[in-house]
């Protein structure tokens, strides 16, 4: 049972709800008020197992590393409960067999190269390159989380009826999206933890740069990140608009006053900030689902808009 345990702490679940998060929304957005109820669930599963190939392949690779922080020093490779080799032919198991799941059973090769990039981002360039060279390495390697909207639109694509429009620029948004979102979670995060990411070598923004600076920059990927759930308003309905507006002022709020609260030489929990950003996330997407399950009038349509952007 401990081995088994393990194991499943390889893939980091709890890094792998954000798969979750994102794929349900992606594809129901994709086909408004049409529930692809099995196809969705095999998706899911395919893309669970292309995300813990990643963070299995990332815990190897972070290994020596993991050892010296206090936050990573119970994983299972730190402890030594499974070897490195072990892991590695895991991780492998699960790369290969995700490619052909999302190939073969959800009908979309595309989905399944979209995985196999997002494995090989996530280990070649953030984790082996960017992590340990650069502060901006959760910026431009936080690219790799927002895959999973990739992932899901491409499998949905694949499969609408012959002439449909995909309306991939969607997809791009709702990758947008979760890219200006990372920045400000994952500093939020950092700050607290910044002296196990000084003690492993690893220059997170809060370590190499002052507090006052690191907010002031997750309030700017905060502004970046509410305004580009805004694009999505016309594609979506009431429902969508009314919840981004408000949980967007909401996050807003809790970015700014962080960075208002260190300007002064208060004391500060930026770990509030991170869990409300899970939060909010969260929140914005099952709204979008919500709105597309309900296949609510989208904005656009509402307005009399007819571009082929919409319809």
């Amino acid at each position: 049972m401990e081995t088994i345990k393990a194991y499943v702490a390889l893939t980091k679940p709890r890094v792998i709800e954000l798969l979750l998060v994102a794929t349900f929304p992606a594809m129901l957005q994709a086909e408004r008020g049409v529930n692809h109820i099995g196809l969705i669930l095999l998706t899911v599963i395919g893309g669970w197992m292309g995300a813990a190939a990643a963070n299995t392949f990332n815990m190897v690779a972070d290994s020596d590393i993991d050892k010296v922080m206090k936050r990573t020093e119970r994983r299972p490779l730190a402890k030594m409960v499974v070897s490195n080799r072990n892991a590695t032919i895991f991780a492998w198991t699960l790369t290969v067999t995700s490619f052909l799941w999302l190939w073969l059973l959800c009908h979309s090769l595309l989905a399944a190269v979209f995985v196999m990039l997002t494995i090989a981002f996530y280990i070649f360039v953030y984790t082996k390159w960017l992590k340990r060279s650069t502060p901006m390495n959760i910026v431009w390697g936080g690219a790799a989380g927002c895959m999973p909207t990739l992932v899901g639109w491409a499998v949905i694509a694949d499969n609408l009826p012959e002439g449909a429009n995909p309306h991939w620029w969607q997809a791009v948004v709702l990758f947008m999206v979760i890219f200006f979102w990372t920045p400000p979670h994952t500093w939020a995060l950092a700050m607290r933890y910044k002296e196990d990411y000084a003690a492993a070598g690893v220059p997170m923004m809060p370590v190499v740069r002052t507090e006052v600076e690191v907010t002031r920059q997750i309030v700017g990927y905060t502004w970046a990140t509410v305004l580009t759930t805004l694009l999505l308003v016309p594609a979506a309905g009431w429902l969508y608009a009314v919840v981004a507006v408000l949980t967007g002022i909401w996050f807003l709020i809790m970015a700014i006053r962080l960075h208002a609260g260190v300007k002064k030489g208060e004391e500060v929990k930026p770990l509030k900030l991170f869990i409300l950003s899970n939060n909010y996330l969260a929140i914005v997407f099952v709204a979008l689902s919500l709105d597309a399950i309900l296949g609510l009038e989208t904005i656009a349509s509402w307005l009399g808009w007819t571009s082929s952007l919409f319809i």
